[in-house]
């Protein structure tokens, strides 16, 4: 028998929509008009129950955790099947201490049981079109690199999914694109295979208590039909929901706004990735 918990809970004991929504959406949610308050299924809850965690128990990890979560990730969709990427599972304490230096001295990532690198993955194509005796200029346009960091994108949402419907814990690791070469030479990358992000693994601390952080309104995000700019009241309702959450959390109190804002303010706020392209090129990729 698995020493995997996939056994599902029982309808009566899921939260309502309207208690998942409210805890996705924070004070910017409102119920659709006269729209029942409906239980709904584990994957619902599960997606709608998402929160990165970044402290984790002491408590090991199953033995086939790894096996069983490839498979999901394998799951997911594949543009033309490509499958162009790949992953680096690293569970070595001094590999992981080295990468977490790489990744912005993020702490979580050298502490956590677990650490995925899902890898932006042409140098596979390449090696099956050498064999095969095909010509490849199509992998050195841009198209072909896109299309590798949405497979690997696609395999750790499915992977993040599978792992949280089993009672673990993840937070993404975008720093690994901060240093993408010294990575690379890390996990012995071939040309032509870059870390897209890192995603650390492990059972949540039960003494850190992580709430569900809100998100930006529906209408916000979702446009009917065609393309409508968001208004300024809305923007400033998920402002005052962001604030809530902060005070919650006992964090410093920043508009999502101004924060938002900060982060794309320039090459200064990119820690490194301003040079991502330039990388890139020295990594292998054609990129035309």
């Amino acid at each position: 028998m698995s020493e995997l918990n996939t056994e599902s809970v029982e309808a009566t004991d899921a939260p309502t929509l309207h208690a998942l929504m409210r805890n996705r959406y924070g004070t910017s949610w409102l119920p659709t008009p006269n729209a029942p308050d409906t239980r709904v299924n584990d994957v619902i809850e599960t997606l709608l129950s998402h929160r990165s965690v970044r402290a984790y128990s002491t408590q090991p990890l199953p033995a086939d955790l790894l096996q069983t979560v490839m498979a999901a990730a394998q799951s997911a969709s594949s543009s033309s099947n490509l499958q162009a990427w790949s992953v680096v599972a690293v569970r070595d304490a001094d590999r992981k201490k080295r990468l977490a230096v790489y990744a912005g001295n993020q702490k979580h990532v050298a502490a956590a049981p677990l650490l995925l690198v899902f890898i932006a993955d042409l140098s596979r194509l390449r090696r099956v079109s050498d064999v095969a005796g095909a010509n490849t200029p199509g992998l050195d346009y841009f198209e072909a690199f896109l299309v590798a960091v949405a497979d690997a994108a696609f395999a750790a949402q499915n992977a993040v999914v599978a792992l949280e419907s089993l009672g673990l814990g993840c937070c993404y690791i975008g720093g690994m694109r901060n240093k993408p070469e010294d990575v690379a030479k890390e996990l012995g990358l071939p040309p032509e295979a870059f870390a897209v992000f890192g995603l650390t693994i492990g059972y949540p601390d039960p003494a850190v208590k992580t709430d569900v952080k809100p998100r930006l309104p529906q209408r916000v995000i979702m446009h009917l039909e065609r393309y409508q700019q968001e208004s300024s009241e809305a923007l400033t309702d998920y402002d005052a929901t962001m604030n809530a959450f902060q005070r919650l959390q006992r964090m410093a109190e920043l508009d999502w706004t101004t924060q938002a804002s900060r982060r794309v303010r320039g090459p200064e706020a990119l820690s490194g990735r301003d040079r991502l392209m330039s990388a890139l090129r020295t990594l292998g990729f054609g990129l035309k």
